[in-house]
């Protein structure tokens, strides 16, 4: 028996987050694992009048890849993928995974070498969405692979997914529910934006920076689903201070724990982790923007309340921020490049507090303003 939540969720993602015109060609990237969402989305969108292409992967693809592809294959640049990129109107990307961990074991080296190869991509993907030219959106299909990562039954794991996208059967209308979201994040960026100095301080953290002349974006489902953030892309050289980020940090398979970062003048000066500090290196040294941190961004989706190991819920969680090692978002006024793009997350729930020019607007996991 079909589950009516992954209709519902096709109509959240054609329609609020890609909001699919007739024309639109749309780019659906995804495992054959997420062949029920797939099917929904495609019939969504030729119902909108877009035209769908497919970009489906096999499980454990990426895993091979990185086995098998010699220095010039892990140096190439995907034809298809760059066309789509460069042309399409729309991408919808369908985290789908029966392996969470499966390039645990690859080469940093290799990792390194190929996130090059795909910087265009990632630069284009940024260019064209500031431009509004480009509509891209990045969800998950729930796996019984993810839920064991969250340590969640699967039944459980899926509840959990639904009701933060707002696809669960307690939520009528999902438009209506994403609108009121959006308008209760706004007001507090209209309390926050146009000021200088941000001052985070807590048991964990101890920084300072800027957001002078940088614009706040309301993230409430257009980009990622679920959603429920708050981000700019703070001055390049205004990080100062240290941040004990109390969530694994994840990317590309490979889970680092325990990493402390110290910043002078915006740069990363000293990096440790508990796990993978050889991954963790390789990815600080990827280009010089790599040092750099190209988003701040504060959690607001009390709906997602635990880590389940995802960077798209765990970035969301309510009463946390994070920031991206990397490439920032060229509509918020950050001008930092790098090929990559790495959310660590860091929990503000206890003791904590976030000043702006002076002003208590944020503590114990809540905005106060």
């Amino acid at each position: 028996m079909s589950d009516p939540r992954i209709e519902k969720f096709a109509h959240i993602l054609v329609n609020h987050s890609a909001r699919i015109q007739p024309g639109d060609r749309v780019l659906i990237e995804a495992s054959t694992v997420a062949e029920p969402l797939v099917k929904a989305l495609y019939a969504n969108i030729l119902q909108q009048g877009g035209h769908p292409h497919l970009q489906l992967n096999f499980p454990d693809q990426a895993a091979v890849f990185y086995t098998h592809a010699n220095q010039t294959q892990l140096e190439f640049t995907p034809t298809f993928r760059k066309l789509a990129y460069d042309e399409f109107e729309s991408r919808i990307r369908i985290h789908s995974e029966t392996n969470p961990r499966a390039l645990t074991h690859i080469s940093p080296d290799k990792q390194a070498r190929h996130q090059k190869a795909l910087a265009s991509i990632l630069a284009t993907q940024m260019r064209r969405g500031a431009a509004k030219e480009f509509k891209w959106v990045t969800t998950l299909y729930p796996t019984e692979a993810y839920a064991k990562e969250a340590n969640m039954d699967y039944e459980s794991y899926k509840d959990f997914v639904y009701q933060a996208c707002f696809a669960d059967e307690n939520t009528p209308d999902p438009m209506a529910a994403w609108k009121e979201f959006e308008a209760r994040q706004q007001k507090i960026i209209q309390q926050i934006e146009g000021h200088d100095k941000v001052k985070l301080r807590g048991p964990n953290v101890d920084l300072t920076l800027s957001i002078r002349g940088r614009t706040f974006k309301n993230s409430f489902g257009e980009h990622n689903m679920p959603d429920g953030e708050i981000y700019t892309g703070p001055v390049e050289s205004s990080l100062n201070g240290w941040v004990r980020y109390t969530y694994p940090a994840i990317t590309g398979g490979r889970v680092v724990e325990g990493v402390e970062l110290a910043f002078k003048d915006g740069r990363v000066t000293q990096a440790t982790a508990q796990t993978n500090q050889d991954f963790l290196n390789e990815m600080l040294n990827t280009d010089p923007g790599a040092r750099y941190i190209g988003e701040f961004a504060i959690g607001t989706n009390y709906n997602i309340d635990r880590f389940i190991g995802h960077i798209l819920f765990d970035e969301k969680i309510g009463g946390t921020f994070h920031m991206a090692l990397g490439a920032g978002y060229p509509e918020t006024g950050s001008q930092n490049k790098s090929a990559i793009h790495w959310d660590m997350i860091c929990d503000l729930q206890h003791d904590s507090e976030i000043l702006v020019d002076g002003e208590l607007v944020y503590k114990n996991g809540q905005f106060i303003i």
